[in-house]
């Protein structure tokens, strides 16, 4: 089994790569969907982030209110390290059960784990290749916008927030370049597919 690890910056096209992937055959793990089933009602972690924060982060329906959370930690270093220290090693576990889980099914599958802080939480352990996507600031700063919802002004903060492309770029197995075309992206992640494919022959032949 093959587990890669794809990271990237704001509107890098981290997303529409794993999907990519997936068309082709590999199992996706998405961390961001992991880091909210990490703090559930009933799990310690949920009990934990109720502990640094106050009840006033607890919704109606007993979950945390992230739009709550989020505001209590944004902007504040100090605050974010406190939740990421209780939900990182949580989204960890998750994802370690989920890998075990699918090199049981499929011992030949091609995994790909999808973590926008896989860097900076220390997940390089749980990979064999670390697929970092990047594009140009301009290009990151006008895709984000036009999903909505975001000023430029902040989206440049959460850039600026992150690690640099240079950062991530000097850690990386493999850098995909997704500033161009689909057509050109695509291109890119068929030569590192057929490549994937030759390093798990078993799977190739299946």
């Amino acid at each position: 089994m093959i587990v890669i690890g794809i990271t990237g910056g704001i509107a890098a096209g981290k997303s529409s790569v794993a999907r990519e992937l997936l068309l082709r055959g590999a199992r996706v793990i998405d961390a961001d969907r992991l880091g909210h089933r990490a703090y559930e009602p009933g799990t310690p972690a949920y009990r934990a982030v109720i502990a640094a924060f106050g009840p006033e982060i607890v919704a109606g329906d007993g979950s945390i209110d992230r739009a709550a959370l989020g505001a209590r930690v944004f902007g504040r270093p100090e605050e974010l390290r406190r939740l990421t220290d209780i939900v990182w090693p949580a989204t960890r576990q998750l994802a370690e059960q989920q890998v075990a889980t699918i090199r049981a099914e499929e011992p030949d599958a091609i995994v790909v784990l999808e973590a926008v802080a896989l860097l900076e939480a220390g997940w390089e352990t749980l990979v064999d290749e670390i697929w970092v996507v990047v594009v140009d600031r301009a290009t990151a700063i006008a895709r984000a916008v036009a999903r909505g919802g975001l000023t430029p002004a902040a989206v440049e903060a959460r850039i600026d927030a992150q690690l640099s492309n240079e950062q991530r770029v000097a850690r990386a197995d493999v850098v995909i370049d997704n500033s161009g075309t689909t057509a050109t992206l695509i291109a890119q992640l068929d030569a590192h597919w057929r490549r994937l494919e030759g390093a798990a022959p078993a799977r190739a032949s299946a």
